[in-house]
């Protein structure tokens, strides 16, 4: 009888046992963490999802869903869903003064003890510093501005690579008198002429970030010589533009260079995976300084990738940007990023389409800075873009745009 007795208890043992088992087994499978992205890059789908299926095997137990916004709808959106305790676990933080606002309104973590942030330059990581010195985002990608040419073009008409911009307008006056259009750049989006040809040629006439910093406390005018001589050179431009150039979009700019129509695009890298498919061969140079200046290259800080200070998950939405801060996690960014889009890491990384790689190496021997109005004076960003605009129409000369400029500055409670 007692042996009957411990026959059956063992059996129910071993069935508890296994309903335990499965239990377990079953807890197992749902402790996967979910975490989402938020970001501005509506076109990153693919080459994101990529990026986070190649995590996943380094963190098989995290599964990250990116969920972008458009463009223009990120921020508004993003504060919605930060306001009503929606907001991801993870996104895209803007550099200076936006993050630096939802930093201090209390959505964005602090991310001064992630591991590897000593990877980071400090003029890479100063983008996403706080006032209060802590960082509140990992530094994830740059852009750069350069020159795309057309090599078939300039060989037709018998032009070397400009290193002046004396010779840069010399090569356009050449352009032009073999009836072929020099410059694909128009005015009708207005905030590329502004961003990527003004911004991108200004660091030439007044230097880099240490003499930016001089304009943004006001030591220096921005309608002092080196400025009036900026807006000479969009004056000077004008002419070798698309006829109708008033009214061409920055799709038009595109296409005009990509079907061979114009022999230079002065653009960002993030258009440099759009000709890969040109019938024509084609490169990259650097918006060239005046004689007597250095070239200098505008390399823009980008984009940052931050947590969610209110994330229900914060050890391992760290992990992942721990992950960013490595070599590995820099490495496999950059095989996935868009082209045109690169890694911040202070480690050699190697990109695969030819034209990115010319892009990068711009920055070879030269200052960087990035957009001029982007670390203070982003208020200026109305004020100067229409002031390249009227100049480039000739409705103001290139002394009229310096000193509207500076009279928007002196408006400014800095």
């Amino acid at each position: 009888m007692k042996k009957k007795i411990l026959f059956v208890m063992l059996c129910v043992l071993l069935v508890s046992g296994t309903n335990l088992f499965a239990a377990g087994s079953n807890e197992q499978k749902m402790d996967k963490v979910v975490l989402t992205m938020g970001s501005w890059r509506a076109d990153d789908v693919d080459a994101m999802n990529n990026l986070l299926d190649a995590y996943s095997k380094v963190a098989p137990n995290v599964k990250i869903e990116f969920k972008p916004t458009n463009p223009a709808d990120y921020n508004a959106t993003l504060r919605l869903q930060l306001d009503s305790g929606t907001g991801p676990d993870l996104m895209y933080a803007r550099s200076y003064a936006p993050g630096i606002e939802l930093y201090q309104a209390g959505y964005f973590a602090d991310c001064s003890d992630i591991a590897g942030l000593s990877n980071f330059t400090d003029s890479n990581k100063a983008p996403w510093r706080a006032t209060d010195n802590k960082m509140f985002a990992v530094p994830f990608a740059a852009v750069s501005h350069g020159v795309y040419y057309n090599k078939d073009l300039f060989k037709k008409a018998n032009i070397a690579v400009p290193t002046t911009w004396e010779d840069f307008l010399s090569a356009c006056e050449k352009l032009q008198s073999n009836n072929i259009t020099p410059l694909a750049n128009g005015l009708a989006d207005e905030w590329d002429i502004l961003e990527t040809f003004f911004l991108g040629a200004l660091p030439n006439y007044i230097g880099g970030a240490t003499e930016r910093v001089k304009y943004e406390t006001g030591e220096l005018k921005l309608n002092n010589d080196k400025f009036i001589k900026a807006y000479t050179a969009m004056k000077d431009v004008a002419k070798y533009c698309p006829k109708g150039f008033e009214s061409v979009t920055y799709n038009d700019s595109q296409a005009l260079f990509a079907t061979g129509k114009a022999a230079m695009f002065i653009d960002g890298s993030w258009s440099v995976g759009t000709y890969s498919d040109a019938p024509f061969d084609w490169g990259i140079f650097a918006i060239p300084a005046p004689k007597g200046n250095k070239t200098a290259i505008c390399f823009h800080p980008d984009m940052a990738i931050t947590m969610n200070k209110a994330t229900k998950y914060p050890n391992e939405a760290k992990a992942f940007l721990s992950w960013l801060c490595t070599v590995e996690g820099a490495t496999t960014a950059s095989k996935y990023l868009p082209a045109g889009f690169f890694p911040m890491i202070n480690a050699p990384i190697s990109i695969e389409l030819k034209q990115a790689n010319e892009f990068l190496a711009l920055n070879e021997g030269k200052e960087t800075d990035a957009r001029f109005v982007w670390p203070v004076l982003l208020a200026l960003y109305s004020p100067m873009d229409q002031a390249v605009i009227k100049v480039m129409k000739g409705e103001i000369t290139p002394t009229q745009a310096a000193n509207d400029v500076q009279q928007a500055y002196d408006k400014l409670d800095l």
